[in-house]
């Protein structure tokens, strides 16, 4: 029993609300009010679920060395022998191969070549691409806009220019905070302690990451700005040109929240933070009015 509570924790169910990204271009083109949409997107929720968990088994078994050296990591099922490598090696490839062959049977071979992609490119990660600086963050980004993109194949719906810009510069401003939250804690625990768990870490400094994360937000702000306001005339609802105020709030508490040194784990920030609950909420709301209205 203790090693099948070890393995659902090493699964990191937390982590599964990033794949709530398969909603996003459905739901911002109002094509979640059929049922058969709505259970289609489970699905494909569910693929995502299983194939992030597979690598992140495989993830943990490659780095429960580096894991033990972290104050926080080191309690991770893998790392602390909780969860036997065998059994983690064995579950992560199973559900790794097992969520492409089942993407099959939802008969959209664009959705299967995403679902494959993003098995193959954390796969990547994991083995060499996590400690190339500038390309982990770009691929850990990558892998954000192929579960949005996946959720759109699954439904029909063709991504906008606008979409694809405004979920890339969020992913990308997501792991950029995310390493910079990384960065400060391992210099404020003494850098020469030991070596950080990232080896990318060794190549980044503060500044440069802060940077990126502004220029990240501010080119967000920008294009979600010139989406809203290009979505109707005056004669219709301004529902989408509203939603401007929430989407800045959300990003201004996002980077605050970084800021403060809260960024190394964004899905707690979501599932936490009642500020940027309320601000998410309300966009969706008024962007859902948009769309409906």
């Amino acid at each position: 029993m203790g090693t099948a509570r070890a393995l659902v924790r090493a699964c990191r169910p937390r982590q599964w609300i990033k794949n709530l990204l398969v909603l996003a271009a459905p739901g911002a083109a109002g094509a979640l009010g059929s049922p058969d949409a709505l259970l289609t997107c489970a699905a494909v929720f569910a693929l995502f679920c299983a194939a992030a968990s597979g690598t992140y088994l495989l993830n943990d078994v490659h780095d429960a060395d580096r894991d033990r050296a972290h104050a926080r990591k080191r309690h991770r099922p893998v790392a602390s022998g909780a969860l036997p490598v065998p059994v983690a090696v064995t579950a992560g490839a199973v559900l790794g191969a097992a969520a492409p062959l089942a993407s099959l049977a939802l008969g959209d071979p664009l959705l299967t070549g995403l679902v494959t992609g993003y098995v193959l490119l954390t796969l990547a990660y994991t083995r060499r691409l996590k400690d190339v600086v500038v390309c982990d963050l770009v691929v850990v980004a990558a892998c954000h806009v192929l579960r949005a993109a996946a959720g759109g194949a699954a439904v029909g719906v063709p991504l906008t220019s606008w979409f694809v810009i405004v979920v890339s510069l969020a992913a990308l401003l997501v792991v950029v905070g995310k390493r910079e939250a990384e960065l400060r804690a391992f210099r404020d625990a003494g850098a020469s302690a030991a070596a950080p768990v990232r080896e990318t870490l060794r190549g980044y400094t503060v500044t440069y990451l802060a940077q990126t994360r502004t220029m990240a937000s501010a080119a967000m702000i920008v294009t979600y700005c010139l989406w809203a306001l290009d979505r109707g005339d005056a004669s219709q609802p301004v529902f989408h040109a509203v939603s401007i105020v929430p989407f800045i709030m959300f990003v201004l508490r996002y980077n605050l929240l970084v800021d403060r040194g809260a960024g190394e784990e964004p899905e707690e920030i979501a599932l936490r933070d009642r500020p940027l609950q309320v601000t998410l909420v309300s966009l969706a709301a008024l962007v859902g009015l948009g769309i409906h209205l």
